[in-house]
């Protein structure tokens, strides 16, 4: 039947139970096949098969033996941190970031190289994507066939029927095939948006460790969430989950860039806060405040000084009050374990959003779905969204391998 789910297989079942191991693995830095049965609720018949195909395809090792009260010796088992590397490339109008990391997720080095924002058109962003990464390989000192992935985020990204395509509003492409990115990097290539890019970084490296089900909302210029469901990135049709910010918060509320009127983003992304401010106190001297990051820290700074700015406590306030609304609608959708914040607006105003946000949310939530929810400042810092694109590349060197079945859409 047309549109209907495709019936999971045993290698499927396979899949997602060495999925299960090596997230017990990776969280744990080392561990043993009890502990692995134990937290993950396999036989242990299971995860001493996986753990011995892991082992023989050199991607976990058994780094000692610890002495147990009866019996034999217990292996402790961790990832082959030195099997390979894996990049990150986070993409933006205004500059390209790049991390590498070890096969334990370990940051090893890391570059950001400006790039001219009237330099939009594909060959421009092409070959300064291929310029960080040429520099972190002699940074890193590492080569091309140490590389085991590359991941690549760019914004708006999606899946189309005849191909793989960008539709970003500010950029001035459209719909363009990025087949010719795969010449440049010449490795195994992998690209996403950076919604699914930042939530794959909180599952493998935050709170996805203890939740499998769970929401992290980026908080910047735009706004967007990415979802776990049940251990898995929610993806969509064309791989356009999460654009939660385009949701309606207020009808016919404000003009948002998408072109809507009322969209969460218009409220609490960072132009949205600007404009909260102006409207309480136009004259107010932060009003004139151009660069976004600065308005932000200013903003958060003149919140904590004693002396009362009531316009920036109040525009604070009511930013926490926009939030919490449109998270109740979240939870009402979604139903996490747990949502995390991140962003550059999150580490600058987490503190001042969180308590009145999640009050504001509880009380919104239908039933009883916000009662045991936890909110919660991402612990994930960095950049997630190149870390998290590095995790998918090195998820994708593991389908390419035959481990896992192939659940990565946007792969070169």
């Amino acid at each position: 039947m047309r549109g209907a789910m495709p019936r999971r297989t045993s290698r499927d079942i396979r899949s997602d139970s060495m999925v299960d191991v090596l997230h017990a693995v990776l969280s744990a830095g080392e561990t043993t096949r009890n502990d692995i049965a134990h937290k993950t609720g396999l036989s242990a018949a299971t995860v001493v098969t996986i753990a011995g195909e892991l082992i023989d395809r050199g991607i976990i090792v058994e780094t000692k033996t610890t002495a147990g009260q009866v019996g034999r010796p217990t292996a402790v088992l961790a990832i082959n941190a030195e099997r390979g590397r894996v990049v990150g490339l986070d993409v933006a109008e205004t500059y390209v970031r790049g991390v590498m990391l070890d096969a334990s997720l370990n940051p090893l080095t890391q570059i950001e190289r400006a790039h001219d924002e009237h330099l939009l058109d594909p060959d421009s962003i092409v070959e300064a994507i291929g310029l960080v990464l040429d520099d972190l390989l002699v940074q890193a000192g590492v080569a091309r066939d140490g590389i085991l992935g590359v991941g690549i985020s760019l914004p708006g990204l999606i899946q189309e029927p005849t191909g793989i395509a960008v539709v970003v509003p500010n950029w001035e492409w459209r719909s363009v095939e990025l087949e010719h990115l795969r010449e440049r990097v010449g490795l195994p290539l992998v690209i996403d948006n950076p919604l699914k890019a930042m939530v794959a970084a909180e599952l493998w490296l935050g709170r996805g460790r203890s939740a499998s089900s769970m929401t992290t909302v980026n908080l910047g210029t735009g706004v967007g969430a990415g979802i776990v469901l049940e251990g898995r990135v929610l993806r969509g049709s064309t791989n356009s989950a999460g654009e939660w910010g385009h949701s309606l918060l207020q009808l016919d509320g404000r003009l948002c860039r998408c072109g809507r009127r009322g969209c969460v983003e218009a409220y609490i992304g960072v132009p949205g806060i600007q404009q909260t401010l102006r409207e309480l106190a136009p004259q107010h001297p932060l009003a004139d405040v151009d660069m976004q990051r600065d308005f932000i820290m200013a903003l958060a700074a003149a919140v904590a000084e004693p002396e009362q700015d009531a316009a920036a406590r109040e525009t604070v306030a009511r930013t926490a009050y926009y939030l919490g609304s449109a998270l109740a609608d979240l939870v009402a959708i979604v139903n996490p374990e747990v949502i995390t914040l991140t962003g550059w607006t999150t580490w600058a105003l987490g503190d001042l959003l969180l308590p009145p946000a999640a009050q504001r949310m509880r009380e919104q939530s239908p039933g009883r779905a916000g009662t045991a929810l936890a909110l919660e400042v991402s612990t994930v810092r960095g950049n997630p969204v190149a870390s998290g694109i590095a995790m998918i590349a090195l998820e994708r060197s593991l389908v390419d391998a035959g481990l896992l079945t192939s659940r990565i859409t946007v792969a070169l």
